[in-house]
C-alpha cells in the first residue's frame, strides 16, 4: 500500500455512538492504526471505549484543549448527532488546522451532500456546507465526505418513519406507489490513494432498493404473505410537508420522517449511484447479502430498538 492511502493515526468524534462506533471496530479490525477517541471531559463514554482505543477529554468551550487532542493525528472522523450544534464541529475544524491535522471526515455518513435542494429541505446543508468551507478556507487539511445513504438495518428495522415497515402489526406503507429507489448503505481496505479524494465525495452503497424491493426481502425472511400485511398508500411530499410543519413547530420526533420522505421524492435524489457512481469496487468493498441485513432490520422492529 503507498503510504499516501495509509494512515497511522486517527482521531474520532463520536467513538461509541451509532456510526461511529461501527467505524472504531473497522478500525481496529485492520490492525494498523492507533485510534483515539476525543471525548468531552465530563462524559463517561470513555469507560466503554474497546481495548485498544485511547481516550483524549476534551473542553469544548477551551479549543486549546482540542488542539493538544488532535496533535499528532493524520486523521479526524466526526461522528456526530445531526442535530448536534454546528458550532462544535466547527470548533473541532480549527483545532484540526490548528494541529495540522491532513484530513477531516466531516458529519456526512448519510444522504448525497452535493445535492443543495435535498440538503436544504432537510435542515442540513447549510451547517455541513460551512464545515466543508471552513476546512477550504483554513487551507491546512482536506475534507472527504462520505456518502453511504441510510443505514439500511436501523432504518427499516426503525419503523414507519423511516421505510415504511411495522412489524409488529403487519403493516407497511408505501410513499406514492412504493417503487422509487433509493441507495442504502458498508468499509474495507481499498486500493486508491487518500489524497485522490481531497475535497471530494465518495460515494458507496450496499443495495439499490425501493420499498417494493425490501418488502419482498421482508417476506422471504419472515415467510410471511402480502396477504397477512395491511398495505397502506401516502403521498410522499405530503408525509414531508406534515413532518416539516411539526419539526417547525418544535417536534424534533417528526425529524426522521422529514429526513426520509424527502429522500423518496420522485426526483432521484436518492438514487445517488444513477448520478454520481459508486466506488464501491475501487475501494474493494464485499457484496453483502440483502436477507441477511433484512433478518437483522426485522428483528430490530420487533424488538422496538431505535438508534443510540
Amino acid at each position: 500500500m503507498s503510504q499516501s492511502n495509509y494512515v497511522k493515526k486517527v482521531a474520532i468524534v463520536g467513538a461509541t455512538g451509532t456510526v461511529g462506533s461501527f467505524i472504531v471496530e473497522e478500525l481496529l479490525g485492520l490492525g494498523k492504526h492507533e485510534v483515539t477517541a476525543v471525548t468531552r471531559k465530563d462524559s463517561s463514554s470513555a469507560d466503554s471505549l474497546p481495548a485498544g482505543v485511547k481516550a483524549a477529554k476534551v473542553d469544548y468551550d477551551d479549543e486549546s484543549t482540542l488542539v493538544d487532542a488532535l496533535q499528532g493525528q493524520e486523521v479526524l472522523i466526526i461522528t456526530m448527532h445531526t442535530l448536534a450544534p454546528p458550532e462544535t464541529t466547527l470548533k473541532l475544524v480549527r483545532a484540526a488546522a490548528a494541529a495540522n491535522v491532513s484530513y477531516i471526515l466531516p458529519n456526512e455518513w448519510g444522504q448525497d451532500s452535493s445535492d443543495e435542494a435535498l440538503s436544504n429541505d432537510v435542515l442540513l446543508g447549510g451547517p455541513k456546507a460551512a464545515t466543508r468551507k471552513l476546512v477550504e478556507d483554513l487551507g491546512k487539511s482536506s475534507w472527504i465526505g462520505i456518502i453511504t445513504g441510510f443505514w439500511y438495518e436501523y432504518s427499516l428495522g426503525f419503523g414507519k418513519q423511516t421505510y415504511g415497515m411495522e412489524w409488529k402489526d403487519r403493516t407497511w406503507t408505501f410513499f406514492d406507489d412504493g417503487e422509487t429507489k433509493m441507495n442504502t448503505t458498508p468499509e474495507t481496505e481499498g486500493g486508491p490513494s487518500l489524497s485522490g479524494y481531497k475535497n471530494k465525495f465518495v460515494y458507496v452503497s450496499s443495495f439499490l432498493l425501493s420499498q417494493k424491493d425490501m418488502f419482498a426481502a421482508v417476506l422471504r425472511v419472515t415467510g410471511t404473505k402480502e396477504s397477512d400485511w395491511k398495505i397502506e398508500y401516502e403521498s410522499t411530499v405530503e408525509r414531508f410537508q406534515a413532518a416539516q410543519k411539526q419539526v417547525f413547530a418544535g417536534d424534533r420526533s417528526a425529524f426522521p420522517q422529514l429526513l426520509y420522505s424527502r429522500t423518496f421524492y420522485k426526483d432521484g435524489c436518492g438514487n445517488f449511484e444513477a448520478r454520481r457512481g459508486i466506488s464501491n469496487d475501487a475501494l474493494g468493498l464485499p457484496k453483502e447479502d440483502l436477507d441477511e441485513a433484512t433478518k437483522v432490520a426485522v428483528d430490530r422492529n420487533e424488538k422496538g430498538l431505535k438508534y443510540h
